[in-house]
């Protein structure tokens, strides 16, 4: 009989549904689930069902004081918003594969970081590139809504209508932060630092929510886009010390992410100041849930309230990490020098003792010429 070997199992292709298939194919099944909806568009009985999921709904119509003037739709929030959301957060998860596969996993690998510091700067990476994306978008907004050359329209025309690209935005926001969760098995985060993702995924999801079912889109938009700024920086000014290894260039690079990030804890406590207690302290307090209107003392000392103890918080932090590492860097390094060895000579045969060597040279020499005399006497 021929004994026949069994397979031995790759880690290359381990078995289908097991923890590691789905986690080294998550991209590649959930862009399947994303592209259900995308067919079910094309299908006619199917199309008004995944339109839900793909389009942005509750939009308003404004009618128009002449018939040649055509406005920019405008839109409102509602319950179709989490239909949305839930279709790019399946996009979000995609996208998140795709940029560590394709760019981020090659430049690490030819840094050849630590374990430790890998983790860092995948992290690192990513948050950079939603930063920095959200924040051209956000300033974009800005811009083309004239949110800052018509301040006061934050307060005087509270609850405002979104434009179309103000909406999608706060829902890419929220899809990003719930991608978050799943991402931690999907990466494989430890559990050493499982705790502080959580804490800051559900920091950015908690503020979204509010600004966006509070009616605060306007306002929110200007804070995310400062806090955006400024933790951008940071995390920019950690990847170039974990690339660029120069000590000038990592000092230059948190001289100015540092600068930019006080700046904007500053500026988030003004303009939150200046719109929840001066602006909206103006209009009359109105609480009408129809109509989206929370301008009722409660709520706007609570958003004044929880973004001023958020801001005070991440600026004690940093105070706190500034402190320990002006500590580390005043502290002389000692370095111990080793005693130096003195050179071994190189001796000649060691001849064995003898009882003479305990005597004194004089009484050596002495003792070697009696002997002669005493072997003659005995002869």
């Amino acid at each position: 009989m021929v004994a026949v070997k069994g397979r031995k199992s790759s880690s290359k292709n381990p078995p289908i549904l097991s923890h590691e298939f789905v986690i080294q194919n998550h991209a590649d099944i959930i862009s399947c689930v994303a592209m259900i909806f995308v067919v079910g568009l094309m299908v006619q009985v199917t199309s008004s069902w995944a339109y839900i999921f793909i389009a942005i709904h509750h939009n308003v119509s404004i009618p128009s004081s002449t018939e040649d003037v055509i406005l920019p739709q405008k839109y409102t929030t509602g319950w179709k918003d989490a239909c949305a959301v839930f279709f790019y957060f399946l996009i979000t998860i995609v996208m998140h594969a795709v940029l560590q596969e394709y760019i981020f996993d090659k430049i690490s690998k030819r840094l050849h970081l630590s374990k430790i510091k890998l983790s860092k700067f995948n992290e690192s990476s990513q948050l950079i590139t939603f930063y920095t994306l959200s924040a051209i978008w956000g300033i974009d907004i800005i811009v083309r809504d004239n949110i800052l050359l018509n301040f006061t329209s934050l307060w005087e025309d509270y609850p405002g209508l979104m434009s179309f690209s103000l909406k999608l935005f706060f829902v890419g926001q929220l899809a990003y932060w719930l991608h978050c969760y799943p991402e931690l098995y999907f990466q494989r985060v430890k559990r050493e630092e499982m705790s502080s993702r959580i804490i800051h995924a559900t920091i950015g999801l908690t503020f979204t929510l509010l600004a966006y079912f509070l009616n605060f889109q306007h306002v929110g938009v200007i804070l995310l886009v400062l806090h955006y700024v400024g933790d951008a920086l940071q995390h920019a000014a950690r990847v170039t010390h974990f690339v660029d290894q120069r000590e000038k260039a990592t000092k230059v690079a948190f001289l100015i992410a540092n600068s930019i990030f006080v700046f904007s804890r500053v500026a988030t406590i003004a303009l939150t100041g200046l719109v929840f207690f001066y602006g909206l302290g103006q209009i009359e307090p109105t609480l009408d849930y129809a109509t989206g209107n929370f301008n009722s003392p409660a709520i706007r000392f609570f958003s004044l309230g929880l973004i001023g103890v958020f801001q005070a918080y991440l600026l004690y932090n940093f105070v706190k990490r500034q402190i320990k590492r002006s500590r580390e860097n005043s502290v002389p390094v000692v370095t111990k020098l080793k005693p130096k060895q003195k050179p071994k000579k190189k001796d000649a045969k060691k001849l064995p003792l003898s009882e003479d060597d305990d005597l004194p040279e004089v009484d050596q020499a002495t003792k070697r010429n009696l002997r002669p005399r005493s072997a003659a006497k005995a002869k």
